[in-house]
């Protein structure tokens, strides 16, 4: 019996939160009980492709690590390699499309290795905000008005098409991609004029955008973990922007005048309550592992709104996932160990 747990880290990846995806598992590994585990680095280039990463740790925020030639294994052949075949569990700390989006999962599944975080179907159900919307309204759960679109129906006739956006929902507006996390290629848009550049910003990182109606809201996270055979919601926290929304240089940027508050300032009911909603839309999209999921509260009613579900949270060193299970008593080093230790429960035996 081996007397450590091969554990693989993956991080990287071709999306637009690459540079996110290397902070996060920077941070991870600092985390990881050298006594309990084997750690494999597994970087993925944004170009996608995978190498095995036996060098410093520094060079990884900053990308550095892909320059190291001497300590870079190029060959990676899940299916023959006997080192790969090695592994016991997978840690994806990959963010958005190619990472988060069911892909890599998809992968661990082929080669039957338990995995850290939500399965193929709840990752790209949670990826794409179109569909864990519907998800989310099927469940009960309030969302804010919306309206999905693609990109032919922009291509086809512009003006008309930005004609229906606004008979269908008043300014201020959002403009994102559908499957995009981190705040990358969203748009705040006020006016006309603003609509058009939001757009074809959106366009660039996916077919398909979600156009959502402004709410003038507290941000709040709530934290969801399953810890053995308990799923737990964290005690809620709201982010106070430095800007008109938190966008992707406040959300990782130490230089931002962002605030983060936990506990959230929320009466008792409407904290049960966000924590209840947390807990149907990770069950909507059947969730396992881990999430983040991002609310509003609008500021006048109280009325709470579901924005969006994370299945892989940013992980980094001012992220909101690990801070507000820090303020639970539950530290970041224990964090990462209980994740694993979830994943090594989903262990299959296959014929």
């Amino acid at each position: 019996m081996k007397d450590k747990i091969h554990l693989a880290l993956f991080f990287g990846g071709q999306s637009g939160e690459h540079e996110v995806s290397r902070v996060s598992a920077y941070n991870i590994v600092g985390a990881i009980d050298p006594q309990k585990y084997q750690l494999t680095l597994i970087g993925i280039t944004k170009k996608g492709k995978m190498i095995r990463y036996t060098g410093p740790l520094d060079a990884i925020p900053g990308g550095e690590w892909e320059n190291n030639r001497g300590y870079l294994v190029e060959a990676m052949d899940f299916f023959n390699d006997p080192f790969l075949q090695s592994i016991d569990i997978c840690f994806p700390v990959l963010h958005g499309p190619m990472g988060e989006d069911g892909t890599i999962q998809g992968l661990f599944e082929l080669i039957n290795k338990p995995y850290v975080g939500c399965g193929v179907l709840s990752s790209a159900v949670g990826m794409d905000k179109h569909f864990s919307k519907l998800a989310f309204e099927r469940a009960g759960i309030p969302t804010g008005p919306y309206q999905a679109y693609h990109s032919y129906q922009y291509v086809e006739d512009p003006e008309s098409f930005m004609a229906d956006i606004q008979k269908r929902l008043n300014y201020p507006i959002f403009v994102k991609p559908a499957n995009m996390g981190s705040s990358v290629g969203i748009s705040k848009v006020h006016t006309h004029e603003e609509l058009q550049p939001a757009l074809e910003l959106a366009f660039e990182y996916d077919h398909k955008i979600i156009v959502e109606a402004g709410i003038d809201g507290h941000e709040i996270e709530c934290a969801i973990l399953e810890d053995g055979d308990t799923l737990r919601a964290s005690t809620p926290g709201q982010i106070v922007a430095s800007k008109e929304f938190y966008d992707y240089e406040a959300k990782y940027s130490d230089d931002e005048d962002s605030e983060i508050i936990i506990p959230a300032p929320l009466d008792p009911q409407t904290t049960e309550d966000i924590k209840t909603y947390a807990i149907k839309a990770f069950r909507a999209i059947e969730g396992s592992g881990l999430s983040r999921v991002d609310f509003f509260v609008e500021k006048t009613t109280g009325e709470i709104f579901i924005n969006e579900i994370n299945t892989l949270p940013g992980f980094t060193n001012i992220s909101m996932y690990p801070k507000m299970w820090e303020a639970d008593g539950i530290p970041y080093k224990t964090l990462v160990d209980r994740l694993i230790q979830s994943a090594s429960r989903k262990i299959k035996t296959r014929d």
